[in-house]
């Protein structure tokens, strides 16, 4: 979207949040000019969130990936092993670990994550590797058949640098099977816009499924109070998912833990 339009989003936002997560199925470092969405975002005295493949590390200097704007940066290591590419490891990691090393402190998060440890798809020979490289740069001892077993959420590296674990996820599709109904954070915690200005119950439905309104012909307000989003999260609030994708989502099972769902 044009800053134009980012900036017309972000003045509407401001009252439903403070911190902006600037990735929907995407890379927001792959933006040439990604200073100047930082700077409306700082301008509005909000935050950014980051995420990134790590790829694209390199086409920003430090002043613009540690603006006083951007609270995190979430990096997804495991897309090293799913993508092709002519880089080793070493090299992939090289310009993340410089990012870690020029991170002052005190400032932002840097959140380096894996989200392999599911017991199907799991990843150990590759995720050794890393843990390799990672305990040789940070003095912090990774073995990963250790992780798999104790299956931690978190290990601290550094100072405001976190190796964050997780398993896979099934992106949501109508072709998926049908699970039922459950509850989930969309709508209740935070909801997605779409690079074309739509508007979407959570940042999972990246295609624009249950879409619930467009900002360029729509408030946020009226998008987020229409009979569609009332639905759903009246919905979630008695275990239901309404929408059909919903049902078709097996993320939601992440959230069935009593007390879980925020008011």
């Amino acid at each position: 979207m044009t800053p134009q339009f980012f900036e017309s989003i972000i003045q509407q936002a401001r009252k439903y949040t403070s911190q902006i997560a600037c990735h929907v199925m995407g890379d927001p470092l792959t933006l040439s000019n990604l200073k100047e969405y930082l700077d409306i975002l700082g301008a509005y005295e909000m935050r950014a969130v980051l995420t990134t493949s790590g790829y694209f590390l390199k086409k920003h200097s430090y002043d613009v990936l540690f603006h006083p704007a951007v609270k995190q940066i979430n990096i997804s290591l495991n897309s090293y092993n799913k993508n092709d590419t002519t880089l080793t490891l070493e090299q992939y990691l090289e310009p993340i670990l410089s990012l870690c090393r020029n991170k002052k402190e005190n400032a932002l998060f840097i959140n380096l994550r894996l989200w392999n440890l599911d017991d199907i798809l799991s990843e150990k020979s590759f995720n050794q590797r890393l843990f390799d490289i990672l305990s040789a740069y940070f003095g912090v001892e990774l073995k990963s058949e250790i992780i798999f077993e104790m299956r931690p959420k978190t290990i601290r590296l550094d100072e405001k640098i976190i190796l964050h674990f997780e398993n896979y996820f099934e992106w949501p599709s109508l072709q998926n099977p049908l699970y039922g109904d459950g509850t989930c954070h969309g709508l209740r915690s935070h909801i997605a816009i779409l690079a074309s200005g739509k508007v979407v119950p959570c940042c999972l439905d990246c295609d624009g499924v249950m879409e619930l309104g467009d900002l360029h012909h729509d408030t946020l307000d009226e998008i987020l109070s229409n009979s569609r989003a009332k639905s759903i999260v009246e919905g979630f609030g008695r275990g239901r998912a309404v929408e059909e994708l919903c049902r078709h989502c097996s993320y939601k099972s992440r959230f069935d833990a009593p007390n879980e769902i925020e008011s």
